[in-house]
């Protein structure tokens, strides 16, 4: 039995109360996440990064601050797309400090 399988069959067992915190959970645990941002030890220190690249949030907020533009930053990082930018400005709304904080870090 896989564990989706597993999974419906506990879920259907379940009373209201509990599937509304099963529920909760889950909406807590995917609202951890942002979509194209990932964070990986042995990766650019641990700092969140565009997927499939190692460029850290860091860089493009703090080149933002600096007055590039998201065309420049494009050209810039060939390999990055508007999506991308959208991630990465996402990310910083919601970790505003912590990106930062690794601004300053990285500054010195």
């Amino acid at each position: 039995m896989s564990i989706l399988q597993e999974a419906e069959k506990l879920i259907s067992s379940m009373t209201k109360s509990e599937k509304t915190q099963v529920l909760k959970w889950v909406v807590n645990d995917l609202g951890a996440s942002f979509p194209g941002i990932e964070s990986k030890p042995g990766v650019c220190g641990g700092e969140p990064c565009i997927i499939r690249t190692r460029i850290p949030v860091w860089v493009l907020v703090q080149a933002r601050k600096l007055g590039t533009n998201e065309n420049d930053l494009l050209k810039s990082y060939p390999s990055l797309s508007l999506e991308d930018l959208a991630n990465a400005w996402a990310y910083y709304r919601a970790h505003g400090d912590e990106i930062d904080k690794q601004i300053e870090e990285n500054e010195k």
